[in-house]
This record gives C-alpha cells, structure tokens and sequence, in this order.
C-alpha cells in the first residue's frame, strides 16, 4: 500500500519557509540555504482569494530557471488553505551561497498572502 502509516520521513531533509506579501503584485523573494542541495519540492498556501486571473509563480536558483518549477494559484474558486506545488526535475541544484528566487506574475487581482515552502535535499 503505497499510502501507508505511519509514513518514514527522510530526516535529511530541510524546509524553508517565506512569504509573498502579495501573490497579486510581481514581484519575488528570495532565500539563501546555507548548504548544498537540491530543491525537492516547492508547497504554497494561500491566506485568502484572488480574482480575475492566475498567478503564475515560478523558481531561479541565482538566476538560472529551474526545470517543473511553475505553480499555478488557480483564482476559480480560491480561498484561504488553497495548497499548490510543484516537483522540480532539473537545473535544481544550489550551493551555499546561492540565493533561491520564487517569483509571482502578479496577474490575479486581490491582495493575498501565499506562504511558501522549500523542501530541501543536502547533497
């Protein structure tokens, strides 16, 4: 059962979290891990609804896009606890010193937090 619980964690793994004051508005932010890794996975949750259009977000690691990044916040029936993410699946490895961009088209309407997590490989 590929479901099963209790679930083994991989206690290799780091997490860090941010915030996109507003999905709505472009823009980015950025985090600096502090080692190298890969980023294995990108979870957001939205703190409220937008409107008229999708936000688009997508990851740089120092610039460069990383490959599977995008995530979409569906506006259609958005609400706060909205969870979206993404499996990256290539240029997805960063050193300690990199800095990791998430970035919002801003193209919904509606001021909306979005907390986003970074699920972390060491390598």
């Amino acid at each position: 059962m590929a479901n099963s619980y209790p679930k083994k964690v991989d206690l290799s793994l780091r997490f860090t979290t941010a915030m996109i004051t507003d999905v709505s508005t472009p823009g980015q932010i950025y985090v600096v891990p502090g080692f190298n890794g890969r980023i294995k996975k990108i979870s957001t949750v939205l703190n409220g609804a937008i409107t008229v259009a999708d936000s688009i977000l997508g990851a740089k690691i120092a610039g460069t896009a990383v490959t599977g990044s995008a995530i979409t916040v569906a506006y259609s029936g958005s609400a706060a606890g909205d969870v979206d993410f993404c499996i990256p699946t290539g240029a997805n490895k960063f050193t300690d010193t990199q800095a990791i961009e998430l970035e919002t088209d801003g193209a919904s309407t509606t001021a909306a937090n979005l907390v986003v997590t970074f699920e972390l490989e060491p390598l």
